[in-house]
């Protein structure tokens, strides 16, 4: 069973940063695209950031491009999300997702049902 584990959530004024962290505890995390989504309540999951398992490829939502990099440490099994420039409407809970992929390399996921396994999440709040 893999297991992803988030980390480096937390209380931020508006402006300021954050960088969280997703350790997988699979061999095979190199052929893992990887995501992140996000749920602030009462609204529905959001797709964030996704990386392909190759890393040659990302994609972001509009609401945070140019703000937020998402990027993955293969050595480490971790994928990452620095979020810069926060705003109050970032806050949410934040979820990291793995695809195992076999083909494809570059192909990033970003609907939720493509994905296959998911971490708990971390709160992000963001005060103004």
């Amino acid at each position: 069973q893999v297991q992803l584990v988030e980390s480096g959530g937390g209380s931020v004024q508006a402006g300021g940063s954050l960088r969280l962290s997703c350790a997988a505890s699979t061999v095979f995390f190199s052929r893992y695209a990887m995501g992140w989504f996000r749920q602030a309540p009462g609204k529905e999951h959001e797709f964030v950031a996704g990386i392909s398992y190759s890393g040659a490829s990302t994609k972001y939502a509009d609401s945070v491009k140019g703000r937020f990099t998402i990027s993955r440490d293969d050595a480490k099994k971790t994928v990452y999300l620095q979020m810069n420039s926060l705003e109050p409407e970032d806050t949410a809970v934040y979820y990291c997702a793995g695809d195992l992929r076999l083909g494809d390399s570059i192909y990033v996921p970003q609907a939720q049902s493509e994905y296959d396994t998911w971490g708990q999440g971390t709160q992000v709040t963001v005060s103004s």
